[in-house]
C-alpha cells in the first residue's frame, strides 16, 4: 500500500512541494522530484490541485432517496419535517437503506469528502439492527470513515415529525442496550478510526425529556463518545425550550448536559450573542449547513462571530431531502460566499479558511485528529482535483480552483487511509448503473408503501 503522487500544480497546507508520498496508509513524505521506490505504485497528478479529504460533520444518509418531495418543496422545518422524512423513513427497508447510503456517500467521494458523520435517526420501539447495519456496510464496501450519529426519540414531546408518524419511540432503556451493541461492534478509538458512534438524541428540544438526555450525555461520557444534536435551527426551538422549561434553548443544553468539547450542533442558525459565548465558553461546536438552512428558509447561521468568539466551524452537507446535492464542495464554496453577502464584506471569509472549516476542522470536532491535513505523519485521506479542464482555465488562483468555482468538479483521484477509493476518475468497488437500477427501483417500491 505504498504510492507516490507526483507532480501535482499545488497542494494545500504545502506549497512549496509537489509530490506526496503514502506508506501504511500515512503521508509520509512531502517535496519535490522525489524518486519513486521499487515498491511504491506511481500516480501522476499532473493537471491537479490536492486537498486533504473534506469531512461532512452532519448528514443524513437515508435522504438521499428524498430528493426533491413535491409536497416539500416551499415548506418550512416544521411542515417539511412532516411532509417529507417522517413521512417516508418508517417505510424504508434496509436494502433500500443500503442503496440510500451508497448513493449519498458516493456523492460525498465525488465532491472530495472522505469523512461522514451520519445522523442516522431510523429507529423506533419495534426497529431491529438491518437499517443502521445497513450504513455501516455501505461505508465498509466504499472505504469511506464513517462517523455514526445514532439518532433516538425517547418522547413525541413537541417533534411535529413524531407527532404524525404512527410509530413508537424507543424506550431510554431500549437506546442504551441497542447502542451499547453497535458501540461494541463498531466503535473504534484511534485518532484515525475509521469508524466512530456518536451519542445523537435527534433533537435536543422535541424529543427527549431532560431526565433521558442527562443519561444519554452520562453514557457517552462513561464511554468516551462525543455528543450530537440538532439546536436552533428554527426559532420555534428557541420558543418551545422557553414554553417548556422556562429557559433559553442554549441554557437547557447545558442543564441536559449537552455542552462541552465533545458536543456539538447541527444548524444553531437562530444563536444570540448569548449563546454565541456559552458555545465558546463550553467549547462546544457548529456543523454549518448553509445549503440545507437556505433551501428550507431557516436563515444563515452566524459562523463568522462564532468563529471570532473562539467556536470550532464546521461544515455539514445535511440530508439530499433539504440539500439536494448532498456536496462537500457544494457547501465550502456557498459558505465562503454567503457570510461575504451576509455581512456585507468579502474580508470575512477567505478561501483557505472556508477549506479549513471543511477539513481540518471537522476532523477534529470528531476527535479524527490524525486526519484532516497533508502533513507528514497524518493520515493519508488526500483529494486529486483536475483542474485541467475548460472550466478552470481563466483562474489565477489555481489551488483554490476547485473551491473557488464549485460544483462539477472532477475528482480524479481520492485516497482514504492511504487506499485508492477513486481511480481515474472511477469509484472503486461500485458499479453506477447497478446503483442508479437498485435506486429507482427502491424509490418504486416506497412510493407505493406511502401511497
Amino acid at each position: 500500500m505504498s504510492y507516490l503522487i507526483q507532480n501535482t500544480r499545488a497542494i494545500f497546507d504545502s506549497p512549496n512541494n509537489t509530490d506526496i508520498r503514502i506508506r501504511d496508509g500515512i503521508i509520509a513524505e512531502l517535496g519535490n522530484n522525489l524518486q519513486p521506490a521499487p515498491d511504491e505504485t506511481l500516480i501522476n497528478a499532473k493537471g491537479c490541485v490536492a486537498y486533504p479529504g473534506m469531512v461532512n460533520t452532519h448528514h443524513h444518509l437515508a435522504q438521499s432517496v428524498l430528493k426533491g418531495i413535491p409536497e416539500g418543496l416551499n415548506h418550512c422545518l416544521d411542515d417539511w419535517l412532516v411532509s417529507v422524512p417522517f413521512r417516508f423513513w418508517p417505510s424504508i427497508s434496509p436494502d433500500l437503506m443500503y442503496h440510500a447510503a451508497k448513493l449519498g456517500l458516493y456523492e460525498l467521494l465525488r465532491s472530495g469528502a472522505t469523512t461522514c458523520a451520519d445522523h442516522h435517526y431510523l429507529y423506533h420501539a419495534g426497529s431491529t439492527t438491518e437499517i443502521e447495519d445497513a450504513v455501516w456496510q455501505a461505508a465498509d464496501d466504499l472505504g469511506i470513515r464513517l462517523v455514526l450519529c445514532r439518532g433516538s426519540t425517547t418522547s413525541r414531546g413537541s417533534h411535529r415529525g413524531m407527532q404524525s408518524s404512527p410509530i413508537q419511540p424507543e424506550t431510554l432503556d431500549q437506546v442504551i442496550a441497542r447502542m451499547d451493541k453497535t458501540r461494541a461492534r463498531y466503535h473504534q478509538d484511534s485518532p484515525m478510526a475509521m469508524r466512530r458512534l456518536v451519542v445523537a438524541p435527534t433533537s435536543l428540544i422535541h424529543s427527549s425529556e431532560p431526565t433521558a438526555l442527562r443519561a444519554l450525555a452520562a453514557y457517552a461520557r462513561q464511554h468516551q463518545l462525543k455528543l450530537h444534536s440538532h439546536l436552533l435551527e428554527v426559532e420555534y426551538d428557541e420558543i418551545q425550550a422557553q414554553q417548556r422549561y422556562g429557559m433559553s434553548a442554549i441554557d437547557y443544553a447545558e442543564h441536559c448536559d449537552f455542552l462541552g468539547s465533545d458536543v456539538w450542533f447541527a444548524h444553531l442558525v437562530w444563536s444570540d450573542e448569548y449563546a454565541i459565548a456559552k458555545l465558546a465558553q463550553t467549547g462546544t461546536g457548529i456543523a454549518h449547513c448553509p445549503t440545507s438552512n437556505c433551501r428550507l428558509g431557516s436563515g444563515i447561521a452566524p459562523a463568522i462571530a462564532m468563529q471570532n468568539a473562539g467556536i470550532k466551524v464546521t461544515l455539514g452537507v445535511d440530508g439530499s431531502a433539504s440539500a439536494e446535492s448532498g456536496s462537500m464542495i457544494q457547501e465550502a464554496n456557498l459558505a465562503w460566499l454567503l457570510h461575504r453577502a451576509a455581512n456585507k464584506n468579502p474580508e470575512v471569509t477567505t478561501v483557505d479558511e472556508t477549506l479549513r472549516w471543511a477539513s481540518r476542522n471537522g476532523a477534529k470536532l470528531l476527535g479524527l485528529d490524525g486526519v484532516g491535513e497533508i502533513k507528514v505523519g497524518m493520515a493519508a485521506d488526500i483529494v486529486l482535483y483536475d483542474i485541467d479542464q475548460p472550466r478552470f482555465a481563466g483562474v489565477h488562483s489555481t489551488l483554490f480552483a476547485p473551491l473557488l468555482c464549485g460544483e462539477p468538479v472532477s475528482v480524479k483521484h481520492s485516497f482514504i487511509q492511504g487506499k485508492p477509493v477513486i481511480s481515474n476518475n472511477q469509484v472503486k468497488n461500485l458499479d453506477e448503473k447497478e446503483l442508479l437500477a437498485k435506486v429507482k427501483e427502491g424509490v418504486a417500491a416506497l412510493l407505493k408503501k406511502v401511497s
